[in-house]
Order: C-alpha cells, then sequence, then structure tokens
C-alpha cells in the first residue's frame, strides 16, 4: 500500500486555481490489483494495471474539473475483505477534509461483495463525497444507483465463482499428486515448456537443499540432538531459503524448521485442507524416517527434555559407597596455582549427611570405572553359548503367532484399500470433505493400530532378538571398547551398562549392572560353575529380564 500527493491537473481553460473565483473541486484517486504478480509485472515497480487506473481517473477528473490532491493504492491485495491498508487510509482521509469526489477505474477495486460495497458507500456519502467510476455510468439518480447495485452484484458474483473455480482446480490438481501451493524448501517451483509450446508448473527436488533436508531427518532420528542443536548444525552446513526478487537467503528460523520436521510433504504425502493425499512428487525421506522423528517431536515434547553440556563423563553418574549421596565434581588450586578435579560427596558437602568420606582425585575414579569392564568382559564361547539360549527362547515363543500377524496384515491391506475408495470418492463429489477428514480419522486410527501391534511384534522378535545379540557382543569387547572410546561415548556407555556406581571408603567401585546385562552376566557366571552345587541367588532360566524388552 502507498499514499501519494498527486499533481493538480487544471481543466481545460483553466490557468490557475488562485486567479479564479470559481470553487477548485477536490478528488482522491484509488487504485488497486489483487495480486503481487499484478503489481510487479513486466520487471517495473507498479506494473502495468496501475499506471493504467491512474490514467484513466486522472481523464475522468479532468472531464469534472477537479484536482486529485491525494492518490490510495493497494498493490497485492483482494479485494474480498475491506480490511486494506490503502482503502483504510483513503476513508479516513476523506472523513477528515474537504473532498467531493471519489475516482476508481471500477466499482470491483473498492469491493467486490455487496456488504462491503454498501458499508463504503455509506461511508463516502456520510462525508459528502460522490463515487465516480472512471469506466461505468454510476451517479445518485435511480437509474445510476441500479446500475452501481448490478455492477456490485456482478463483482461479487465473479470473485464468488473464480474462487470456487480456482478451489475446483486445485482439488483435481491434488487428486492427481500435484502440488497446490509453494513447494517447501528442498524443493524447488519450476515451469518450462512442452513441445507443443504449453507451460508447464511442476516441482523438481533442490539438488542443493533436498540432501540437506534428508541429513537433518537422519540426524533428528538419531535421538542425539535437539531441534536447536540441529538448526546450529544445518546452519552451519549452509542451509539458507531460496532468494526471491526482493528477499534474499537467510538461515532458517526455530519455529521453521520444526514445521519442516513436521511436513509431511517431504515424504511424498501432501496435507491439504486438513486431508491427506498422496503426491506426485518424489520424496526425500522414507515414510518410517518421518514417523520415527514424529514420535521423537512428540515425546520431546510431552518430556520437555533438555540436552545438558557435561564437563566431564562421569559426572552425576557416581555416588558415595559410605551415605548414597551423589558425587559432585569440584576443583582446588593449590598456592603454586595447579588446580586438581576431585568427585566429592554431596552429604558431606551440604551437611545433610554425616559422611566424612575424602574426596575421590577424577583420576583414581577413571581408572576404577575402566577396570570394571574387564570385569563384566565375556569370552566367545560364553557367547555362542547364549546366543544360542536366546534364539532358542525366541523361536518358541514364535510358534503358533504366524496366523495372528497374518490376520493383521489382511486387516492393512484392507484399511488401505478403504481409504483409497474414499479418496476416489471425495474427488468425484461422492463425499464432502467433512465425510472424508471423519473416515481418515478412523482409517488412522485403526492403522496406527495395526502398525503398533506388527511393530510390538517386530519389536518383541526379531528387534529383541537383535536386541540381546548386540547386547551379548558388546560384553565380548566391552573393556577395550571403553578404552578407545572417547568421553561422550564413554557416558553413554555407563549409562548402558551400570544403574549405579558406587565408590567406597577404601577407593573401591561397587557397580550395579543395568539389564540385561545383569541377567547375562549372571547366566554366563552360571554356565561357568559346572559340576557345583552352590546355591544361586536367581533362577535359571533362558528367559532374560530386560528395561526395553520384555520377554
Amino acid at each position: 500500500m502507498s499514499t501519494t500527493t498527486a499533481p493538480a491537473l487544471a481543466p481545460a481553460g483553466v490557468t490557475d486555481d488562485r486567479m479564479d473565483d470559481k470553487p477548485v473541486l477536490l478528488a482522491v484517486s484509488y487504485l488497486r490489483v489483487s495480486t503481487r504478480e499484478q503489481a510487479e509485472r513486466g520487471g517495473t515497480e507498479e506494473g502495468f494495471s496501475i499506471p493504467a487506473q491512474r490514467e484513466a481517473n486522472a481523464r475522468k477528473a479532468a472531464e469534472l474539473g477537479a484536482r486529485i490532491v491525494r492518490e490510495f493504492i493497494d498493490a497485492g491485495e483482494s479485494a474480498r475483505s475491506a480490511d486494506r491498508d490503502g482503502l483504510q487510509d483513503m476513508l479516513a482521509f476523506i472523513a477528515a477534509t474537504r473532498v467531493q469526489f471519489c475516482l476508481v477505474h471500477k466499482l470491483d477495486r473498492l469491493a467486490r461483495n455487496r456488504a462491503d460495497d454498501v458499508k463504503i458507500h455509506e461511508a463516502l456519502i456520510s462525508a459528502g463525497v460522490t463515487l465516480v467510476s472512471a469506466t461505468e455510468s454510476i451517479d445518485q439518480t435511480p437509474s445510476g444507483m441500479l446500475v452501481h447495485g448490478i455492477m456490485s452484484s456482478i463483482a461479487e458474483f465473479y470473485s464468488r465463482n473464480l474462487a470456487t473455480e480456482v478451489t475446483k482446480g486445485l482439488t483435481q490438481k491434488v487428486a492427481q499428486g500435484g502440488t497446490p501451493m509453494r513447494a517447501p524448501i528442498g524443493y524447488l517451483n519450476v515451469r518450462r515448456t512442452d513441445d507443443a509450446g504449453r507451460e508447464i508448473r511442476t516441482v523438481e527436488v533442490d539438488p542443493e537443499r533436498a540432501p540437506l533436508i534428508t541429513w537433518a531427518f537422519e540426524r533428528y532420528a538419531g535421538g542425539e540432538t535437539s531441534v536447536t542443536g540441529l538448526l546450529r548444525d544445518l546452519t552451519a552446513r549452509g542451509l539458507v531459503t531460496v532468494p526471491t526478487p526482493k528477499r534474499p537467503s537467510k538461515p532458517l528460523g526455530k519455529n521453521t524448521l520444526y514445521k519442516l520436521l513436521t511436513n509431511p510433504y517431504y515424504a511424498g504425502v501432501i496435507r491439504y485442507k486438513g486431508g491427506l493425499y498422496p503426491g506426485a512428487h518424489e520424496p526425500v525421506v522414507e515414510p518410517a524416517l518421518f514417523d520415527q522423528v514424529q514420535s521423537l517431536l512428540r515425546a520431546r515434547t510431552a518430556k520437555m527434555t533438555r540436552h545438558v553440556q557435561h564437563a566431564h563423563h562421569l559426572k552425576g553418574l557416581l555416588h558415595c559407597g559410605t551415605c548414597g549421596s551423589r558425587m559432585l565434581l569440584d576443583f582446588a588450586t593449590n598456592p603454586k596455582g595447579t588446580t586438581y578435579a576431585y568427585f566429592v560427596c554431596s552429604g558431606r558437602a551440604s551437611k545433610r549427611t554425616a559422611c566424612n568420606r575424602r574426596a575421590v582425585p577424577v583420576a583414581v575414579a577413571e581408572r576404577l570405572v575402566a577396570d570394571s569392564y574387564a570385569s563384566i568382559t565375556i569370552n566367545d564361547q560364553t557367547y555362542s553359548d547364549l546366543a544360542a539360549k536366546v534364539d532358542a527362547a525366541f523361536d518358541k515363543r514364535m510358534a503358533g503367532r504366524d496366523q495372528e500377524i497374518a490376520d493383521l496384515m489382511a486387516n492393512r491391506a484392507k484399511l488401505e484399500g478403504e481409504s483409497d475408495k474414499l479418496l476416489a470418492a471425495h474427488f468425484a463429489d461422492a463425499i464432502d470433505l467433512p465425510t472424508l477428514k471423519r473416515h481418515q480419522d478412523r482409517i488412522r486410527a485403526g492403522l496406527a493400530d495395526v502398525n503398533q501391534r506388527l511393530a510390538e511384534h517386530d519389536e518383541h522378535h526379531t528387534g529383541g532378538r537383535a536386541f540381546l545379540h548386540d547386547s551379548l557382543r558388546l560384553l565380548t569387547d566391552a573393556h577395550h571398547a571403553y578404552a578407545r572410546s572417547g568421553d561422550a561415548d564413554r557416558r553413554l556407555a555407563c549409562q548402558a551398562f551400570y544403574t549405579r556406581l558406587d565408590i567406597t571408603d577404601d577407593e573401591q567401585l561397587r557397580p550395579t549392572l543395568a539389564e540385561p546385562f545383569a541377567t547375562i552376566f549372571r547366566e554366563a557366571h552360571d554356565s561357568g560353575d559346572e559340576g557345583k552345587e552352590a546355591k544361586r541367588e536367581h533362577t535359571t532360566s533362558s528367559d532374560v529380564a530386560c528395561s526395553r524388552k520384555t520377554l
């Protein structure tokens, strides 16, 4: 929107307003185009339509013997609403000044619905201003008012009919897998001409940005970063928006990245008016990867997960073996300026307990934890024996469940077929959008239940079997793997292998193994006690208790 003071336009035969006793008639000129494309067409600042409207209004003002004192422009604003900056500024200017005419090129420049047309016309009449169209014969006579009403109704019909046709075209485009909106970052809107000279508008993968989008989904699905951390990494890798003639490229914001991660378009699905439709564009992420990212986003939103940077990989993991309090990382500096790191009992430091144990140097704590991995390492023969037990247990549990899995697969195929039929019925105007969305919600819930039950089968059997084999393999090389790892991996290893690490008063480590490693270690220990009748603190079983899998 812009407002300008127009140059004086003197009627024919008038040389100077100050030298003529005839009162000067004042007018305002209102100009509008509906889209930014119209306003910038031809590479000019105003396109073609606005200058043409200005010239027509200037000729009409000369015919009326009026001088245009102010010009109001709405560039790229629809007339379906009266909430336009240029229009509102014009009405305020008219109410505060002495103006006789309001000039428009056509009535539909002011409004495209009868209700707004009536309100605007009433505001003009209340200010004593006459509405004049440069191309239409309207005035305050009965015939002029009739023409005004007819033209207003035609403008409203044109607007509503155009909206209906556009919606129909977009719906048909979606039915064919087309993209009814501007493609998101990672894709490019492309125009090309076919052999017959017809313009084809399509969407293609952005070779520069699409690999970064794929990497972002894979990185976040790893579960080791937050949206903020991912944004920092993407910016460092050079992901920026697509430049436009008026807006240069810039890095993404956090909200933009969150919307990107939740946009099913990247998995080949178009979200349009609340419904989900299969797209013809090339997906840049697999549907399974997209679903995994959505699950992580929902879980972290619910739990508000924080990613904390730790000063030491054992910070927060050690406990005092005397009073049970957590041990804190502390630093001490001697008179020579040398700083030493210690783990101290938080109970003693805060005087919450009567604990009087000494501080433990960080190097001692690191050595105790590293040595603990040597005591839980198993040999290859033990690994083979326990792996055979795991396979036997899973094979026994899988017997008789093939029919249940087959029934779930058949139910999923039935629901997917029903979804395809609903979409076809909607595109054929057999069912309306609310009915489609209601049935889609029902089918989506049914598919989610089936997929969850199939995932549980896979998790409990295929995934569970692989998980336990991986756990066994970790124990065969636990000591050397820990020694070769960096601080971040060492911290993860301690959190995975142990539920608690207590350092006793005589500086010995008393670790508590996490599941399934505790049960595996007991099984390995019992397997080496053949021929002995020693009492056992647990029941021998091929089932392995585990915090992640119920077996």
